[in-house]
């Protein structure tokens, strides 16, 4: 074919160019797989941009974002002209004027890098298709990867190719709003609206002609030329970029002075309080959501989903103050109770000798620093005590101090933490999720990830199956010592509990009476009628998901359960007896915000209606009942207005080592954990560690906040009236009181092992995270 050509320059350049033709041909076809992936047309017009998704409160409030580059895109009218002006007088002179390759650009940087001024050839739609569809990333390699020259070249037929396409695809406009959408600006920050919040302080659209020049100028080195680390040469390269402004016509030579003659006047203020800095919120949503992006194959950090939680920004405003109030007060008593001495101590107060070393060999350092030094517990010790500076944790802010590692762990170990949750049954919404104090430092979730044993707070799951099966609330026993005769994995055994204060009165009472002061013998007494398997079944039925071990003392809660288990079978009691899937995410949306997805109330009938309000009934008597564990309550006066009523239990397990409250509203259930990390430090007496001290104050904190707040959506109450008919007698007579009734719930409230005697509570076998407790 090529031999009918007589002229042989003309046959020769008829031959390159062929060849030309099939090379690309073959670029695109991925031919043998020796070059690679290539965007086709329909990659074009749905580009993939790394796009952060956005988590907002029910009230619409942003709260946390997810993401791997962080980037806000923006459209065409929000970006100044001063950064489109600057963007092509720097990067693409002849941008308008070129159909994506501008081959006459291409050959003046091949003649200037063979000059020795290296100088980019790309016009900004092939940087473009480099950065939007990683036309350099292994995805994109083929097998000629392996061979460096042709490798390059055929990197840049690549980019070619898909700069046609996309210039075929988008107007000149679409384009520049791509390509400032997608860049990098250093740190982190990746499009033109996180790099002028980050850097200026302002919108994309705000800049002036100085600003934009800055940013611009970043561009060919966003290391070289960041104005944070290099303001000189940021200033130097910021002047160069208006210089190019004024020679093509953006800038008149007054405007290019004046802005030449300018400081770089970086403002940054700009704080990203939703921006990728963790929250136990956000890290609740990515683990409920887990499952469901597994499934519509949808990636959290890169798809740019817009998620509403169905969280209260108000309430959790509040949750968060009352925590932060009640827990820096219980962090002072803590502190003055064990004074310079060591807190860790076993169930006889006896300090735990070894407890550091043990602290130490549980973090992955040890086992690296171990193999380092071959076992030379000197060197190891060494590591240990060497001091450094570091930032920690305080209730009055971050503190800079000189601590070693053992200094961190003995400061961090004497930290208390709390979790709490707020449910409105009714609906199944979480309107509060609290996992900790601080999770900057203790990122470990006290809600849904800790499990810890529940005290007295169990208790009311022995009482549920008892009024299920024939008893009422004015059914009486007498308190009184109680042996119980079971068997333990196939050994016979016997279980003997106390009373918190080893006193029994031996005085009848009524179940409502029992549970609202909260006492062991009794609870013993209707756990042998209606039997620790069956108290197991309805626990597990009304809503606790964590295996517990089928033993009498399971109703003085032995067992461990985490925050959100309790908080959703305490809901089943008020939401009439339907136990319900508690909600945290309402509805997904794509960027658009085109629903992706919504999610309703699941729920499913576990008690009678009967029953249900029964319980409530019951835990009334909390509150009203004398000697009832929650009259701690009635030191918050604004709680009882309007007729008001509410209900709960606190829990506190051996040893002061757990502190609980479970608190009932006419709307509301919400569930707080109060105690260290470490499982041997803990308050010694009922004065300072009973939930009644611990937990019960921040509830009590909380909801002054919440009926305080008219827009809050919760007001004073009573309880619902009786949905059904009651059946059941459950007014009580009113006992007649001849001697103190003080609250019952204390140390012995939960023995922890079969026969009713404390044991020790060892420490985590490790710590939750696996890691020491964070320190900056």
């Amino acid at each position: 074919m090529f031999r009918e050509i007589k002229n042989r320059y003309l046959r020769y350049f008829t031959v390159f160019i062929y060849f030309i033709i099939v090379f690309f041909c073959a670029i695109e076809i991925n031919f043998l797989w020796l070059f690679g992936y290539s965007p086709d047309m329909e990659d074009i017009k749905t580009p993939t941009m790394s796009v952060a998704s956005e988590v907002y409160t029910a009230d619409g409030k942003l709260i946390g974002r997810f993401y791997k580059e962080n980037r806000s895109p923006v459209d065409f009218k929000s970006i100044s002209p001063n950064l489109i002006n600057a963007l092509v007088a720097t990067e693409d002179v002849r941008f308008y004027k070129h159909g994506g390759v501008d081959f006459l650009g291409f050959m003046g940087s091949l003649v200037s890098t063979a000059k020795g001024d290296r100088r980019g050839g790309s016009t900004i739609t092939q940087q473009l298709a480099k950065n939007l569809f990683n036309t350099r990333k292994r995805k994109s390699q083929g097998l000629i990867r392996h061979i460096p020259l042709l490798r390059t070249v055929v990197f840049k037929c690549k980019e070619w190719i898909t700069a046609y396409k996309i210039e075929h695809q988008y107007n000149k406009q679409q384009i520049l709003t791509m390509y400032l959408n997608t860049v990098p600006f250093g740190n982190n920050s990746f499009g033109i609206k996180t790099a002028t919040l980050k850097y200026f302080n302002k919108s994309p659209n705000a800049v002036n002609p100085a600003e934009a020049a800055t940013l611009i100028g970043m561009l060919k080195a966003t290391s070289t030329y960041n104005p944070k680390t290099n303001p000189e040469r940021s200033l130097e390269r910021r002047n160069v970029v208006l210089s190019q402004m004024e020679k093509y016509g953006y800038l008149k030579k007054p405007e290019y002075a004046a802005n030449a003659a300018l400081p770089l006047n970086l403002n940054l203020n700009y704080r990203d309080n939703t921006g990728q800095e963790d929250s136990y919120i956000r890290r609740a949503v990515e683990k409920w959501l887990d499952k469901w992006c597994k499934q519509n194959d949808y990636d959290l950090y890169e798809d740019g989903l817009k998620i509403y939680t169905t969280i209260d920004s108000k309430l959790q405003q509040y949750a968060e103050e009352a925590v932060a109030q009640k827990m820096k007060m219980l962090q002072k008593r803590f502190n003055n109770l064990w004074g310079n001495k060591n807190p860790w101590r076993d169930s006889k107060g006896v300090e735990i000798k070894d407890f550091l070393l043990k602290a130490e060999q549980r973090l992955p350092i040890y086992k690296l620093l171990s193999k380092k030094y071959k076992g030379d517990t000197t060197q190891i010790n060494n590591y240990f005590e060497k001091k450094k500076r570091m930032s920690v944790f305080t209730w009055n802010g971050d503190k800079d101090t000189t601590f070693s590692s053992v200094d961190s762990i003995k400061y961090y170990t004497r930290i208390l933490n709390t979790g709490m949750m707020t449910m409105e049954p009714s609906t199944g919404k979480i309107k509060v999720w609290v996992g900790g104090i601080d999770h900057k430092y203790f990122n470990y979730d006290h809600v849904n990830q800790a499990k810890r044993q529940a005290g007295s707070t169990f208790k009311p799951f022995a009482y549920v199956t008892a009024l299920d099966n024939g008893f009422t609330p004015c059914d009486k026993f007498t308190d009184k010592p109680v042996t119980i005769k079971f068997k333990d994995n196939g050994k016979d055994d016997v279980w003997q509990p106390n009373n918190a204060d080893f006193h029994f009165s031996y005085r009848e009472m009524s179940l409502r009476w029992a549970m609202g002061k909260s006492v062991n013998s009794i609870t013993a007494q209707v756990t042998e009628h209606v039997g620790w398997d069956k108290i197991v079944e309805y626990a597990h039925k009304i809503g606790i998901e964590s295996p517990l071990k089928s033993v009498p003392s399971v109703s003085l809660g032995s067992n461990d359960v985490s925050v959100f288990e309790m908080v959703r079978a305490y809901s089943t009691f008020l939401n009439k007896g339907e136990k319900v899937d508690p909600l945290l995410v309402t509805k997904i949306t794509d960027q658009k915000g085109d629903v992706i997805q919504e999610f309703t109330l699941k729920a499913e009938r576990v008690l009678s209606e009967e029953t249900a309000w029964l319980m409530l009934y019951m835990f009334r008597g909390g509150m009203e009942e004398p000697g009832g564990t929650s009259q701690a309550l009635w030191e918050y006066p604004s709680l009882w207005k309007k007729n008001n009523q509410i209900g709960g239990k606190t829990g506190t397990s051996s040893d002061y080592v757990d502190g609980w409250y479970m608190g009932i509203t006419k709307d509301l259930v919400t569930g707080i954990w109060v105690g260290a990390d470490d499982r041997s430090v803990h308050f010694t007496s009922s004065e300072t560690g009973e939930g009644s001290h611990t937990a019960l104050p921040i509830f009590g904190t909380f909801m002054e906040k919440v009926y305080a707040d008219p827009n809050s959506g919760y007001t004073y109450g009573p309880f619902p009236k009786p949905w059904v008919k009651i059946t059941k007698e459950y007014m009580c007579p009113s006992p007649v009181i001849r001697e103190d009734t003080t609250s019952t719930d204390s140390l012995m409230e939960m023995p922890m092992d079969t026969t009713g005697t404390p044991v020790t509570v060892p420490a985590p076998a490790e710590n939750p995270e696996g890691t020491p407790p964070a320190t900056k």
